[in-house]
């Protein structure tokens, strides 16, 4: 005997099998109890969300001799008739390929015969949206005053493409994405009944990977097990079937980019390519897991349920989340979601992806609005301040040959309060939280003028963290409230390639040599 699918095989027989649909299949058992059934349907929605299959499960409700509680009992002849698809009083028809005006007359002679048994006529029109524009007009009529036996269900990915005259004359029911945790459940239940050994972290990647479909989700599983016939199926077999990635990978990744480690993130993607991993499915993991750092770095409340990870999980994402930027996160959002709309039809997705972690890493390189923009703003507020950029290698060593770059003047005097803050700046630093604690770790003294506290940090997230008003009047009152007095501070940054000795004087080190020279 041939083998059949799980999707075939485990297709709802039944109201009560159906998943995820529960406002659909509520309404069409009430209208089948209350004897209030219409005469035309619209079924609307994603690929692999039941619409077929309520459709079917509707025509066996409303031919049903014994129909139990809205549902076909499945025992009559109706109702096994219909099932082994040998009625007559359910047509099913395929829009793709019959998509013609004389498609549609044929249903309309069709449709004036009376059902030989049964009460009722029912054509399920799939794919309706790829009907012509006469064969549409052709419909309306019937459509509109069928005979009092007749039911048309249309099915339709593709809601928008179907004139506002059919759309006018239907009963229209939205068909949701279903769960993860539905489709996991299901899967779990029907694994059971087949006696296979699943894990459970294999079941929910399945049921993320579906995309809220639970055809897709049985298709999927289906691969796998024959794939791994016999043995349990793990969470690393599925991903070796899929060419998927584990999670491990996209943290250190993150950790690389961070890092600004371009030789770091080649490499590991190098180790991708070798084990065979599907590159399109990489990045739009990738920009999953992002997805789920950006709720736990920005959310204030408990959201495992929202982002479906495992506690081990969930307590590495916090940590992580916690040296990130919710700005950076949304940047690299927007990066891989961008290379993901690129990445399903290049033949180059390699370098596409390896193009993708250079930006990365060095963000200088951008050109999109948003990050000239935002380039142009940080050099304003760079020249306000008297920031000197640093030139490019070339030049600078040309500059160099001619005179020596100018050293930056000694203050005249120090005054206490700024050296109280140099001297507790540890201190200060250690009463933070992160990212802020990272940057000002970082970060060098220096005074500018008025005797002002400058903060030299490197240019880039630090400086733009620290740039922020925010952040920069939380600096303020942190340093006021340690020493008791309003304190005003400078953030300036570090050109690339630029020595912090060449254009600051180093506080840390001139205060240590006064003290030194005291004890003297």
């Amino acid at each position: 005997m041939s083998y059949t699918a799980l999707y075939r095989k485990f297709r709802p027989d039944i109201f009560e099998d159906v998943k995820g649909q529960d406002h659909i299949v509520t309404t069409l058992r009430n209208q089948i109890k209350a004897d209030r059934i219409g005469h035309a349907y619209l079924f609307t929605g994603t690929r692999g969300t039941g619409k077929t299959t309520i459709a079917k499960l509707f025509a066996k409700s409303v031919n049903c001799e014994n129909p139990v509680d809205g549902s076909p009992c499945g025992q009559c002849r109706s109702c096994q008739t219909i099932a082994s698809g040998a009625s007559v009083n359910v047509i099913e028809i395929d829009a793709a390929s019959n998509n013609g005006v004389d498609n549609i007359r044929e249903i309309i002679d069709e449709v004036s015969y009376s059902p030989v048994e049964g009460k009722f006529k029912v054509y399920i029109i799939d794919e309706v949206h790829m009907l012509s524009i006469g064969a549409f007009n052709a419909l309306l009529k019937t459509l509109e005053e069928p005979p009092s036996y007749v039911i048309f269900i249309l099915a339709t990915t593709e809601v928008h493409k179907i004139p506002i005259t059919i759309l006018s004359r239907c009963q229209r029911y939205d068909f949701k994405r279903i769960t993860i945790e539905t489709i996991a459940d299901r899967l779990r239940d029907l694994m059971a009944q087949e006696q296979v050994q699943v894990e459970e972290r294999a079941l929910k990647y399945i049921a993320k990977t579906a995309d809220g479909s639970m055809r897709d989700a049985l298709s999927l599983l289906d691969q796998c097990i024959a794939f791994h016939f016999g043995e349990e199926l793990t969470y690393d077999k599925v991903l070796d079937v899929l060419g998927a990635v584990d999670t491990e990978v996209f943290a250190r990744l993150l950790e690389l980019i961070q890092a600004r480690d371009i030789t770091g993130c080649i490499a590991l993607l190098e180790e991708v390519v070798m084990q065979g991993r599907e590159l399109t499915q990489f990045v739009a993991d990738v920009t999953w897991y992002l997805r789920n750092l950006l709720l736990v770095r920005t959310s204030d409340h408990d959201i495992e349920d929202v982002i479906d990870v495992s506690s081990d999980n969930l307590a590495r994402l916090r940590t992580e989340a916690e040296t990130m930027d919710a700005e950076e996160i949304m940047r690299q959002i927007r990066i891989f979601s961008e290379l993901s709309s690129q990445i399903k039809y290049a033949t180059q997705k390699r370098i596409l992806i390896e193009m993708t972690l250079i930006k990365l890493c060095k963000p200088a390189m951008e050109t999109t609005n948003d990050a000239v923009v935002a380039r142009v703003k940080d050099l304003e507020e760079k020249l306000e301040k008297g920031v000197v950029q640093a030139a490019p290698a070339a030049v600078q060593s040309i500059q160099h040959a001619v005179t020596e770059a100018p050293k930056p003047e000694m203050p005249k005097a120090i005054p206490e309060d700024v050296k109280q803050i140099v001297g507790g700046w540890h201190s200060i630093v250690a009463g933070t939280g992160q990212p802020l604690k990272t940057h000002l770790k970082n970060a060098r003294l220096s005074l500018g003028g008025d005797n002002r506290l400058v903060i030299v940090v490197e240019d880039g997230l630090a400086y733009d963290y620290l740039s922020d008003e925010k952040n920069h009047r939380y600096v303020e009152d942190m340093i006021s409230n340690f020493i008791q007095k309003q304190v005003s501070i400078q953030v300036q940054s570090l050109s690339p390639g630029r020595r912090f000795e060449e254009s600051y004087i180093d506080l840390a080190k001139v205060i240590n040599m006064d003290i030194e020279i005291e004890e003297d």
